[in-house]
This record gives structure tokens, sequence and C-alpha cells, in this order.
């Protein structure tokens, strides 16, 4: 039977991304000059004012304030009419050393045998219903936004544009599980106090639909065809925008936790990712799951694959580890069977993901705002200063879960 289904996104200027954005760059900060630092780093963005707080255990000292604030700068919050601006906000830290109790399940003297730095469950997904391997209706949501934040960005089409922003995209698929139109697009974006209230509206709804929709759709245009006229768009339904960002709501880490995946679809563990050093699992075994099943799709495994695993706090090796293909599989195998492979190919213990996946470097900040999955892999340049003015030139591989460099181990494993 046909069916709608909706996923959402957020603009890297909503308070909680934000949130996201400064934990990430303090883990950046600390892999950067001390690759073995163990940090999980909260941060709660409000009125103002920036409080972090967190575990740490690093050898390197960082000017943890001048981080954050280089952060909402990069992000856009340069006006004081906005309540929280880079250079004026307060930033109170209470960072503090990693419980021992904790760090002695984690380091080994053997580092192969070293232990997952929590329980819990991890989930990676992935479908063949886009050429990234994506659900369909996150991927609209994050490209909405996106091309919002350049549009911000050039200031030169749309000039009245503010950091915070939201989208919404819902899908409706046919009998056959496929996406053939959309449904509806929610746009909420803040903006500049310019006119009345009705004019405002006007304007940016105007905008909306003859600059940023015209743009998506020259950029992706493997997406036309589910565009059409009858499509309900809400643009700031609930009237102006104004007050927004950290001043319209408080901003926590990891409460975005579906926006980074997979929009609702598959399933997630709970777990959040920004602020977490990867011997945290909750971070490292969901990239791994990712990888996992993005090249067990590609390889042609199944159209449509979730990938469980499970850990004990302090042990290296899965509880186990869990397949599921909604029966869209192209193999004679059960999923059962189908997990026992995937356990001989992949090495699950948080020592081998790190490697595997190269997760001891800086390359978090880019994860922090459009989604953690389904991005590009690349490789990149970056420049790290201490507060005692030592410079660290590093390059590093982004987004190394995404690559599909499995595919041929995975098709020779399963006879394709």
């Amino acid at each position: 039977m046909a069916y709608l289904f909706t996923s959402e996104s957020v603009s890297e200027g909503h308070p909680d991304k934000i949130a996201d954005q400064i934990s990430d760059a303090l883990i950046d900060n600390f892999l950067a000059f001390d690759p073995e630092s163990k940090v999980a780093c909260e941060t709660l963005v409000t009125t103002g004012q920036v409080i972090l707080a967190g575990e740490v255990k690093s050898k390197t000292y960082l000017d943890v304030q001048q981080i954050a604030r280089d952060v909402i700068k990069k992000i856009g919050y340069t006006k004081s009419e906005y309540m929280f601006e880079a250079n004026s906000c307060g930033v109170l830290s209470a960072i503090h050393e990693q419980s021992q109790d904790i760090n002695q399940g984690v380091d080994r003297t053997t580092k192969e045998e070293q232990g997952a730095g929590d329980q819990g469950m991890m989930f990676g997904y992935a479908t063949n219903e886009t050429e990234d391997y994506m659900p369909l209706a996150l991927n609209l949501s994050h490209k909405l936004l996106q091309e919002l934040a350049e549009l911000r960005r050039e200031n030169k089409d749309i000039t009245y544009l503010r950091p915070d922003a939201k989208s919404q995209v819902t899908l409706e698929y046919d009998d056959d599980n496929k996406p053939v139109k959309i449904k509806a697009i929610v746009i909420s974006t803040q903006h500049d106090d310019f006119d009345t209230e009705d004019v405002m509206l006007a304007k940016i709804k105007k905008d909306i639909l003859d600059i940023l929709i015209p743009r998506i759709l020259a950029k992706n245009p493997q997406y036309a065809h589910l565009f059409n006229n009858d499509i309900e768009y809400h643009i700031n339904p609930t009237g102006k925008f104004v007050i927004g960002g950290p001043h319209g709501d408080a901003g926590l880490t990891g409460r975005k936790i579906i926006v980074d995946t997979y929009g609702g679809k598959g399933a997630h563990g709970g777990g959040a990712f920004s602020g977490k050093d990867p011997s945290k699992v909750d971070r490292s075994a969901a990239y791994a799951t990712r990888h996992i099943a993005k090249n067990l799709v590609a390889a042609g495994v199944a159209d449509e694959i979730l990938v469980q695993v499970s850990y004990a706090i302090g042990v290296a090796k899965p509880m186990g580890i869990y397949i599921n293909t909604y029966g869209t599989q192209k193999v004679n195998l059960t999923d059962g069977e189908i997990a026992k492979k995937v356990e001989a190919i992949f090495d699950m213990r948080p020592y081998f993901i790190e490697q595997r996946l190269k997760l001891r470097n800086p390359i978090y900040s880019e994860t922090a705002a459009y989604g953690h999955m389904g991005r590009k892999p690349e490789t990149v340049t970056k420049v790290f200063t201490s507060p005692y003015g030592e410079e660290k030139t590093v390059e590093v591989e982004l987004f190394t879960w995404e690559k599909l460099d499995y595919v041929e181990k995975v098709k020779e494993a399963f006879g394709l």
C-alpha cells in the first residue's frame, strides 16, 4: 500500500547544532595535538552564554573559550541584535579530568584489546534509493538547508537571512516502496525584521519558491521528477521568525541524533556523536555499521540493510551483530547467515574500527551539521593553533565510513 514518509533537518545556526559544532571543534583540537586524547564534551548555548562541561584525558591544553568563539563566528552569529554573538557571549568551562574508573576499562597494555568506552547498541543503515545510499527525505531536507546557507553567505539574491533554520520533506511512496513524488515541504528560516509581518512572509515565501527551489533543481536534476505543482509548501508557518538561535531556544549537544543519522529510517541506539572521541562506541561503531551497510548495499547483497552491533563497557569484542535486509536480499542466505559473513569481513573491536576508518584524526567538525552519514569522502588539510602559538598542520580523510572500499571483499565473500 502507498504511504507517506517524512524527515527533517536543521541548519548549522540551529541552537542544538551550534552546541554540536562547538563540542566537535574541541574534539578536533584535542586530537590534533594529542591523538590519544579521551574526550566527552557537552555544550549548552542560550542567550549570550555558552557553557562547556565534560571529561578529558589529554596531554594538551586548549583555549576552549576561543575555540567556541571561532565556531560561533564561522556559523554567522556576528551581530549584537541576534542576542548571541561570537565576541561578546560569555563562555564558561566546567571541563575536568576523565574518571579513572572509566579509563581503566578502555586503555589496555595491548592496544588491540582496547575496551569499548561504554555499553550500548549502535545502528547503521543504507538504501539504494539515492546515489549516496541515504534515505531520500533526509537527503532533500539537508540539501534545502545547505543551499539556504549558501544564499545567506552570498548575501546577494536573499539579503535578510539569519543563521537559524529548519526544513522538513514528506515523500509519497508507491506500492513497490519507491518514492514517486514530494507531498510537502516545510521551511522555517530566521530573518531580519525588515517590514510588516505580512510583507515579510510574502517576500520570504516568494524567494524560497523562486530562488531556493530552482537552485536545488539545478544542482540536483536527478530529483526533478519528484517536484510537482501540487507540493504543499509551508514557509515560516508560525509567522515571523526574527527571534531565533540560542536567544529563541537553548541548545544542547546531542539533541539532533535523528537529523545526524537517517531521518527516522532504520533505527537508532540512542547515543549521540558530537563531543565524543572514537573510543566511545556510540560514535565509532555507528560509523562502522554505516560503513558495513553501505558497502553491502553497493555490492548488491540487498536493496536496503540495517546493521546493529552492541557492546559491554570495557570489553573489546561486540556482544553481537544483527542484520535486517527487510526482505530485499539478493543472495540465498538468511539475515542471520549474512550477519555471520559480516562478522568475518569486518573486525568490530574498537581499536580496529579506529584504525580502519582513521578515526584518531581531527575529522569531526565537518560532521556536526547536515548529517554524519551520506557525506562525500575527501582529503583536506587543516591547521590548528595552540594557546602557546604552536601551529599544527595535518592532512586528514573526512567521512571515511562513506568509502566503498570493501565492495570487492563483500562480493567475494558472498559470491557476487
